[in-house]
């Protein structure tokens, strides 16, 4: 067999290992969705785009696709959806 079959194979057993819950190594990356965690928050679009320091039609453009959430602010988005307590206590939300 040639290595890119073996290869093949390898990455074959894998991923089947991985769907089985039995994978390591490897991380699975889920998007991040904006409009999700403003409305989890209760936010207006408005106001989420001030607590992110940027234009509303900005923030628009991230829930709209437009636009891809990236540096600083996917770990503010991240933090809000894990840790929602101490976002607000951060930006002082009551």
């Amino acid at each position: 067999m040639t290595e890119f079959g073996e290869e093949l194979i390898k990455a074959l057993g894998e991923a089947v290992a991985h769907a089985e819950g039995n994978g390591t190594g490897y991380r699975v990356h889920r998007p991040i969705d904006p409009r999700d965690i403003r409305k989890t928050a209760k936010l207006t679009q408005e106001q989420m785009a001030y607590l992110m320091g940027m234009s509303a039609s900005g923030y628009r453009k991230w829930e709209q696709k437009q636009r891809t959430v990236s540096g600083p602010a996917k770990i503010l988005l991240k933090v809000m959806t894990r840790e929602p307590e101490a976002f607000r206590r951060a930006v002082q939300i009551s």
